[in-house]
């Protein structure tokens, strides 16, 4: 939660500054809820980008989200569907990576998983509506706000625990991403790389469990 506070209100100062106010932010922040789909509108708007290449962009980039629900679809089974719709849909980035910590350790449940879904939305919300309310008053430049984002990912990603195949992940990942960014895929590059990386990772697994 401490976490979002330090990209959230960077990022109500991204929606502030294209003219979104508090009600707004809040809504969309709650029905939205994409750390990086919400970074993504404010920066592409201000590049100057048409309304239909955002959208696009942003859907292509949140389809990751569809991979991170169907890694906890063992963990519900037996669980009640509503439960189950709900945690799907409030899963991101962030609480993945706690999730996915607590799951392995065998003593967690769908219920707390939730929990830190809607702990984490909670504070994301309240988070972007301080940010739009305070502006750019408190004199952070465009360019760091939009860093904020990519630094929590930073984080998340040197918090992993570190093993052959984790590496693997994140190198190719970041090739991925690279590769896609050159090529002008920036759309689709984050979902490319995630996906090519967890690819990587598998297939490693699989030739050492053969050797």
């Amino acid at each position: 939660m401490l976490g979002y506070v330090a990209i959230g209100i960077p990022c109500g100062i991204l929606e502030d500054s294209i003219g979104l106010n508090a009600l707004q932010a809040f809504l969309l922040s709650v029905l939205f809820y994409s750390g990086a789909g919400q970074f993504m509108i404010p920066n592409m708007w201000l590049a100057g980008g048409p309304i239909a290449s955002i959208i696009a962009s942003v859907s292509l980039v949140n389809t990751r989200q569809m991979l991170y629900s169907a890694a906890f679809a063992p963990a519900c089974k037996g669980v009640k569907k509503r439960l189950s719709f709900l945690f799907a849909a409030s899963v991101t980035d962030e609480s993945y990576g706690v999730n996915v910590q607590k799951f392995s350790t065998g003593e967690w449940s769908v219920d707390r998983a939730t929990m830190v879904n809607l702990f984490s939305q909670s504070s994301w919300t309240l988070s972007n509506v301080v940010g739009v309310l305070v502006g750019n008053a408190i004199g952070v430049p465009l360019a760091i706000a939009a860093f904020a984002m990519t630094s929590i990912f930073i984080c998340l990603l040197v918090t992993q625990k570190w093993t052959p195949e984790n590496a693997l992940a994140a190198l190719v990942a970041i090739v991925g991403v690279f590769a896609c960014k050159m090529i002008g895929w920036s759309g689709p590059a984050i979902l490319i790389g995630a996906v090519l990386g967890v690819c990587a990772a598998l297939a490693f697994s699989w030739a050492k469990g053969r050797g």
